[in-house]
């Protein structure tokens, strides 16, 4: 019998079971294998055993924060989306998500943290929703930074020379990849058949993002909602896979749930108490910067008549 898992990943949004195209990803193939996984839905990667989103925690490899790292241990587990696949399917495999990793994630990366009017009235808007106070002061930027770093990886130093004519050139590119998945994809109801792949798993937790996401500047949008048998491909995995969970929250717990749950997870419990204190080192920053509160040499404070500011955060968690 496998070794009990637990998978921690981005909250859902969008209509997605989860945001993060990474988290989906794994989400997505551990669907599509019937792995048993406990799957923790949080609102900050603080959450995660690891400090990053996607995290698989384990029994006996311990915690594993890489996506492919956590598919292959899915696979050693006899949790395998691709054991029937031909030698030249699993090349195609390799070709296609390659594919995906050089043309069309830095273009996604792009659209959602870079492109400025996508990134402020929407992704930012979302994350700074959902992540709990007062993380949501600063992990959007810094979540921003790394994108950006990570593009700079990418691209190469000199990406923001001349960043007009290198982004007309990756949309260009991009919107060519999506076209050759269509091509590929035609009729068929997965890549290869009637039964779905690692493969088809890289590749909706690519589009369904930008398929569900509602964006301001939708420009390589609109070219993934003109190609109709992607579109379909994308509703279809969706409605097989994710019918209860297309990224709602969950139903309420049964009185005293979420507290057992809170004294099982140490790492709950770490992070609610470094909100605490983050909170109270910022309110109380806030108050000396604005003049609310001064030091006074002489004479008693008056106390506050304010109530204090409850610290809450979401989880949405399920058993599969």
């Amino acid at each position: 019998m496998a070794a009990p898992m637990e998978l921690f990943c981005w909250t859902g949004g969008w209509g997605l079971p989860s945001v993060d195209p990474d988290c989906l990803a794994v989400l997505t193939y551990a669907r599509f294998t019937g792995a048993p996984l406990k799957v923790h839905r949080v609102s900050s990667p603080w959450r995660s055993p690891s400090g990053h989103l996607p995290a698989l925690k384990t029994k006996d490899e311990g915690t594993i924060s890489k996506t492919q790292e956590i598919i292959t241990h899915l696979r050693k587990q006899k949790y395998n989306a691709d054991y029937d696949l031909s030698p030249t399917q699993s090349a195609d495999t390799l070709a296609f998500v390659s594919l995906l990793e050089e043309k069309l994630l830095p273009v996604l990366i792009h659209t959602f943290w870079v492109d400025a009017k996508n990134y402020v009235e929407h992704t930012r808007k979302w994350y700074v929703e959902t992540i709990p106070f007062p993380l949501n002061f600063f992990l959007p930027n810094c979540m921003h930074k790394q994108h950006l770093q990570r593009l700079q990886l990418t691209w190469g130093d000199g990406y923001m020379e001349d960043e007009e004519r290198l982004e007309k050139e990756l949309y260009r590119d991009a919107r060519e990849c999506l076209t050759l998945l269509s091509q590929r994809l035609g009729s068929q109801k997965f890549f290869f058949g009637d039964s779905p792949a690692s493969l088809d798993a890289f590749v909706f937790s690519r589009l369904a993002p930008l398929l569900k996401a509602k964006l301001p500047n939708s420009k390589l949008q609109q070219h993934l909602k003109s190609l109709q048998n992607l579109c379909n491909y994308c509703t279809s995995i969706l409605s097989l896979y994710f019918p209860w969970d297309g990224g709602e929250l969950p139903a309420p717990r049964a009185a005293g749930t979420e507290g057992a749950e809170a004294e099982e997870d140490p790492h709950s419990l770490r992070s609610q108490v470094l909100s605490v204190l983050l909170g109270l080192v910022a309110m109380l920053g806030y108050a000396f910067l604005s003049g609310i509160v001064s030091i006074q040499r002489s004479g008693a404070v008056a106390p506050s008549s304010r109530r204090p500011i409850a610290l809450e955060e979401e989880e949405e968690e399920e058993e599969e």
